[in-house]
């Protein structure tokens, strides 16, 4: 009985050790596109509301004396918003391809489609760098990395954007999830 147990803790522990190592395998392409387009869209999602909207929040607690605590903070910015824009972001991964750059050969998921009346922001002109198609490069996998992301890193993300930080794309991308190493940290036109 003893050497079963034996046996079924060194199969644990090798089993541990494999699913680290696939773990730890991800498509860093991949999943640092991912990354910053969570941040590409939440910033636009967020400069499309109006800036005098708020909302309340606060403690609705009564107090001894009858008054409730309240504030009001930006829309744009609150938990209440963010929260429903990390709901809908990986929907947007739709509107991203592979992109290969014509000089250096690196890749990297760009947005091609052009958003509602600003098409001077997308790729339009370049689509022949664009890799479309259904395999491993394509949105689905995209959507996917995206949607691990959120769900692995949605308090950082909610919080970064409530604290108004500077260089959200750096501070996610690169320090706080590691998804982002080497040159791809360095793309910053975001």
């Amino acid at each position: 009985m003893e050497s079963f147990i034996m046996k079924c803790g060194i199969l644990l522990m090798v089993l541990c050790l494999c699913s680290k190592k696939v773990e730890g395998k991800k498509d860093e392409v991949l999943y640092c596109s991912a990354c910053r387009a969570i941040v590409e869209e939440l910033n636009y999602s967020i400069k499309q509301v109006d800036p005098k909207k708020t909302i309340q929040v606060g403690n609705f607690r009564i107090a001894p004396d009858g008054s409730q605590k309240h504030s009001k903070v930006p829309f744009a910015r609150s938990e209440t918003h963010l929260t429903e824009l990390m709901e809908e972001v990986c929907n947007h991964m739709n509107d991203y391809s592979l992109y290969v750059d014509p000089e250096t050969k690196e890749k990297l998921y760009k947005r091609f489609a052009p958003r509602d009346g600003d098409p001077d922001k997308s790729m339009l002109g370049n689509l022949q760098h664009f890799q479309f198609g259904d395999g491993p490069d394509s949105s689905k996998s995209l959507k996917f990395a995206c949607e691990s992301i959120v769900e692995e890193y949605e308090d950082d993300i909610i919080s970064l954007y409530a604290q108004e930080a500077d260089h959200v794309v750096d501070k996610l991308c690169r320090d706080i999830s590691d998804l982002c190493k080497g040159s791809l940290a360095f793309h910053t036109e975001l």
